[in-house]
């Protein structure tokens, strides 16, 4: 789905929804408090947000295995592979498995480490560590109860904030402010702020940080730029501050698999418009087993503004010595 516009600003259809989002937000609390978490043998990262919808936590957890692996460590990605339809536990292999299976941020995670799709958290840790993880990197689960947190940092869109600070359905918070910034250590604030920080947000250590793109030969390109993701609009601001020129845009729901008849219709409106299609590198995941040559992919990555402090939080994990490099990847187990 597409997030409603309503959920970015205050109004008279938030405040008739906002009995709804109190009892959301009240069904969150009651699920955590009945439930005991288990604790993993391995420190836990968990990159999740308030907010629902693209906040910019693939691009934080990549950067954190990144980070791990420059020291030493054997980390792996833990994540519900929203999209697909395998419900896990299983250690994605990107020769057999495609975006309709473990969804496209799994593909994306599995290209930097081992990463495991599993509808149950548990299942999911208990399988990456059997196979060599000494530290989990999940990619969203703040809300999950299942799995204790050992580092909890909240992603947040520098530009969309809180949106209209309500909980769902009446806003996009999947619980309240104070709620999750109870059991966060930090926030990561990713992009440029359209103002200033939500002060709630202040009530925690703030990390910036800011997707990078590559450029892709974009500067002066015609383009018509497509995605489906969290925020489409940030996508496209991209492609403007490289200099593109974009002849059209298409925004498409979150996760949006592109079968033949979309992607026909994209072709055939880039020829009329005498323009390249481009889209997002989580984007390309769904456009068929073989990436298209007619269509252009612009890559992120994620540069902190402060690594320290980053440095800082990760200090504070019981993270074991960096392990043999020759043992840091034991040998693949079979997808289930």
């Amino acid at each position: 789905m597409r997030a409603p516009e309503f959920w970015a600003r205050d109004g008279a259809l938030p405040r008739l929804l906002a009995p709804l989002g109190q009892a959301y937000h009240l069904a969150g609390v009651l699920r955590r408090a009945l439930v005991t978490p288990w604790q993993a043998p391995v420190p836990v990262i968990c990159v999740g947000n308030l907010v629902a919808g693209g906040a910019g936590k693939t691009p934080v957890a990549l950067s954190l295995l990144e980070i791990l692996e420059q020291r030493g460590h054997a980390p792996a990605a833990l994540t519900r592979g929203y999209g697909g339809r395998t419900a896990g536990p299983t250690r994605v292999d990107a020769a057999i498995h495609d975006a309709a299976a473990v969804g496209d941020e799994a593909l994306l995670l599995a290209r930097m480490a081992p990463t495991w799709v599993a509808g149950d958290r548990v299942a999911g840790a208990k399988a990456a560590v059997a196979a060599g993880a000494d530290v989990l990197v999940m990619d969203d689960g703040f809300q999950n109860p299942g799995l204790k947190k050992d580092l909890s940092l909240l992603v947040v869109d520098g530009a969309y904030g809180l949106g209209n600070g309500r909980v769902i359905p009446a806003g996009p918070l999947r619980e309240t402010p104070a709620s999750g910034l109870a059991r966060a250590d930090a926030v990561v604030v990713v992009g440029a702020e359209a103002a200033a920080i939500d002060r709630r947000l202040a009530q925690r250590p703030i990390l910036r940080a800011r997707l990078v793109p590559d450029d892709a030969a974009l500067a002066g390109r015609r383009v018509l730029a497509f995605a489906g993701i969290g925020r489409p609009e940030k996508f496209f601001d991209s492609l403007r501050g490289l200099g593109a020129e974009l002849a059209g845009t298409r925004a498409f729901a979150d996760h949006q698999p592109y079968d033949t008849a979309i992607l026909t219709e994209l072709r055939q409106a880039a020829e009329a418009a005498q323009a390249t299609l481009v889209t997002t590198a989580k984007d390309a995941l769904r456009l068929g087993p073989e990436k298209p040559g007619d269509i252009l992919v612009l890559d992120v990555s994620l540069a902190w503004e402060d690594k320290s402090a980053l440095s800082e939080l990760l200090a504070r994990l019981p993270l074991s010595a960096a392990p043999d490099p020759a043992a840091k990847h034991p040998p693949q187990e079979q997808p289930g």
